[in-house]
C-alpha cells in the first residue's frame, strides 16, 4: 500500500512449481480453494531476500513480475498484456545525483554540509499538476518553531514572521501541550502536508521540514523513495529554475547537533534568524525512461455472452526496496503487497482448475503502486481488455496480519456515486454465508477518513474510470513499509481465508446475469 506520505506530499527468484491441474472426470470440475501451504510457499519465495525488495524503478521489480508470468504460465492461465502476460509500462524515472550538496552557511563564517540521503532528500515533484519545485537556493534562514497555526494551543508560529524569500525550517513534532489525539495528527504525514501546504503560500525560496518525534520512522521508510522517484513517462522540456514558481522543498531528519536547528531549542522558541545566516542548497538529478510491467492473465468464463465481460482481481507487485544501508536493509514487502500478490496467484489457480463462471476472470498484478499507483493508471487508461467489460475490481493488498477474524473493506461507501455499493452488498451476503463470517470494519470506508486508504492502492484508479471496486485488506501495522515487515510474520491460515472469500465474492459476481450496479437499467 502507498504510503501516505507519498500520497500527501508528491503523490529471477526460482519458481516453485505450478500446481498442477486437477484430474478431471465427468462431471464439473471442483477446485480447492485457496490454502495456507501454497500461499507459504509461493509468498517465501516472492518475499525472499533475493528479491530485493521489489523496488519499482529496477530490475528488482521485474524479477517479481516474471515471477508471476511464469507461475500463471503454469496455471494455463491466457495472456492478456501487449507483450504475452507483460503489460509495458513506461515511466520516467528521476534520481538525485550524489554530487548534490546541501550547506549551512552559520553565523562564525564555517559551512557544514549537510549529507544528501542518509539526512536530508529533497522532494523532486509536489504531486500530478503541481508545478516543479525548485532544486537549489541560496537564501536566509529563519526557524518556524514547530510550524504550527492552532488557536486551541494558542500558538502561530509565523506571527510577525517574514518569511518570503528566505529557507523556512520548520520542526515536524508536536508542540508543547499537544494531547495525544493532537500530538499523533502534527507528527503524522497529513501535519506534513499541512505544514507545507500552509508555508508555500508565503513564498519561501525553500523549505525544510525536520521529522523528529515520531517522524523519525517516516523519514526512514520514504527516504530512499524520494532520491529514486517515478513519474509517467513526460517527453516535454524540463522547465528551468526560473520557470519554476515553488520553493526547493528538503525533507531532513533529526540529528543532535544539527545545524538546521537553532542552539538552546526547544528551551528558547522564540522566532530565530541568525543561528546561522543562510542556506546554500543545490539539487543535480538525471532524469532517464524506464520501463516496468503488469502482469496480466485471463481465465475465459462459459456464457457466449458474458463470457467478453469480466471480473478483475488486483495486487500489486512492487514494494520500496532497501531501507539504509545496515545488516538487514532489505524491505520485503511479505504483507505489502507479497500477500495480495501471492494471495491473488492462488485465487488464479483456483479459477483455472474449477468449474468456468460464467463471466470470465481478469488478473492484473500492477507494477509501481508504491510510487504512485502508476501501474494501474497506466491499466486503466490502456486497458487489454475493454474498460466498460470489467463488471469488478476487487483488490488485495495487506492481507496477512492483526487477527484472525478482522477485516476492512472499502468502496461500498467510498466510491462515487454509490458504484460500489451493490458489490459491497454481494461481499456481505458472500461473507454471511461462510463457515467462519469475517469481522467486517469499515471504518477505512469514507474519502474523508484521515488515512485515506481509499486513495492509496490501485482500486481507485478503476473507480475512476467508474469500475465498481472492493478493497480487501487485513490494515495497517508497526512493520508497515519497515524491512521487519518479512514472510514469518504473516498469519498464513487468515491469508488463506481472505483469498478464499475474495475468489468467493468474484464467482458470485461472475455468475450473475447482471453487472452489479446501482439502481438503474441492467446491463450485462
Amino acid at each position: 500500500m502507498r504510503h501516505l506520505i507519498a500520497g500527501a506530499i508528491v503523490l529471477a527468484a526460482a519458481c516453485a512449481g505450478g500446481s498442477a491441474r486437477v484430474a478431471t472426470p465427468a462431471g464439473p470440475r471442483v477446485a480447492a480453494p485457496p490454502g495456507a501451504d501454497e500461499l507459504r510457499r509461493d509468498l517465501m519465495a516472492f518475499a525472499d531476500d533475493s528479491m530485493r525488495g521489489r523496488e519499482a524503478g529496477t530490475p528488482d521489480a521485474f524479477r517479481a513480475a516474471r515471477f508471476l508470468a511464469a507461475r500463471v504460465r503454469t496455471m494455463g492461465l491466457e495472456p492478456a498484456g501487449d507483450s504475452g502476460f507483460f503489460q509495458r509500462v513506461p515511466l520516467s524515472r528521476t534520481s538525485v545525483a550524489a554530487t548534490s550538496r546541501v550547506e549551512v552557511l552559520l553565523t562564525s563564517g564555517a559551512r557544514l554540509t549537510i549529507p544528501v540521503g542518509p539526512s536530508i532528500v529533497p522532494l523532486l515533484a509536489l504531486g500530478p499538476g503541481a508545478p516543479l519545485p525548485r532544486r537549489s537556493a541560496d537564501a536566509p534562514l529563519v526557524f518556524a518553531n514547530y510550524g504550527v497555526v492552532n488557536t486551541k494551543l494558542g500558538r502561530d508560529d509565523f506571527a510577525s514572521l517574514d518569511v518570503a524569500g528566505k529557507a523556512v525550517v520548520m520542526m515536524v513534532q508536536a508542540p508543547p501541550g499537544a494531547d495525544s489525539v493532537q500530538r499523533q495528527a502534527f507528527e503524522a504525514p497529513q501535519g506534513i502536508s499541512a505544514r507545507l501546504q500552509r508555508v508555500l503560500g508565503m513564498r519561501p525560496a525553500a523549505v525544510v521540514l525536520v521529522l523528529a518525534g515520531s517522524g523519525r520512522d517516516i523519514f526512514e521508510q520514504v527516504s530512499s523513495q524520494l532520491m529514486r522517484s517515478l513519474t509517467p513517462l513526460d517527453t516535454s522540456r524540463i522547465p528551468s529554475e526560473d520557470e519554476r514558481p515553488l520553493p526547493l522543498v528538503l525533507i531532513a531528519r533529526e540529528v543532535p547537533n544539527s545545524p538546521l536547528v537553532p542552539m538552546g531549542w526547544p528551551a528558547n522558541q522564540a522566532a530565530q534568524f541568525n543561528w546561522g545566516t543562510k542556506l546554500i542548497a543545490r539539487i543535480e538529478a538525471t532524469r532517464d525512461r524506464v520501463t516496468e510491467y503488469n502482469v496480466v492473465g485471463i481465465v475465459r468464463g462459459s456464457d457466449s455472452a458474458l463470457k467478453s465481460t469480466y471480473v478483475a482481481v488486483g495486487a500489486h507487485l512492487d514494494h520500496i526496496g532497501i531501507q539504509g544501508s545496515g545488516p538487514d536493509s532489505i524491505a520485503n514487502g511479505a504483507d505489502d503487497d507479497g500477500s495480495g500478490s501471492i494471495g491473488a496467484l492462488a485465487i488464479a489457480r483456483a479459477a483455472a482448475q474449477g468449474e468456468p463462471m460464467k463471466r470470465s476472470w481478469l488478473f492484473v498484478w500492477h507494477t509501481a503502486e508504491e510510487k504512485g499507483l502508476f501501474g494501474s493508471a497506466y491499466f486503466t487508461a490502456h486497458p487489454t481488455v475493454p474498460i466498460d467489460s470489467i463488471v469488478a475490481q476487487l483488490n488485495a493488498d495487506m492481507i496477512g496480519r492483526n487477527g484472525a477474524d478482522s477485516l476492512y473493506i472499502v468502496g461500498p461507501a467510498s466510491a462515487p456515486k454509490s458504484q460500489s455499493a451493490p458489490l459491497g452488498a454481494i461481499a456481505d451476503s458472500v461473507n454471511g454465508a461462510l463457515a467462519r463470517p469475517f469481522t467486517i470494519d469499515r471504518s477505512f470506508d469514507s474519502p474523508t477518513h484521515p488515512e485515506r486508504i481509499y486513495y492509496r492502492s490501485d482500486h481507485f484508479n478503476y473507480a475512476s474510470k467508474g469500475v465498481p471496486i472492493l478493497f480487501f485488506t487485513s490494515g495497517l501495522h508497526p512493520d508497515y513499509h519497515k524491512v521487519s515487515d518479512s514472510p514469518d510474520k504473516i498469519d498464513y491460515a487468515k491469508m488463506a481465508r481472505i483469498s478464499e472469500y475474495v475468489w468467493r465474492v468474484g464467482l458470485a459476481v461472475g455468475n450473475r446475469p447482471t453487472r452489479p450496479r446501482p439502481p438503474g437499467p441492467a446491463a450485462m
